[in-house]
């Protein structure tokens, strides 16, 4: 599982999500979701717009 599979997870959720809703969602570990996650933080693919959801930066306004 790479980064960008969970940010197209995330981008196809349609709607602010966080690693267990992803994991449920996909099936996959969780705590490789999380650590996707951190690194998409990292590096600004993804931002917070509700407390521990995210979104894509995109569609940051």
């Amino acid at each position: 599982m790479t980064k960008e599979h969970v940010l197209d997870l995330i981008k196809a959720a349609g709607k602010p999500v966080g690693p267990s809703d992803i994991a449920k969602s996909s099936g996959l570990d969780k705590d490789e979701i999380a650590k996707a996650f951190d690194a998409l933080k990292k590096d600004g693919a993804i931002y917070s717009p509700v407390r521990c959801k995210y979104a894509p930066a995109e569609e940051q306004s």
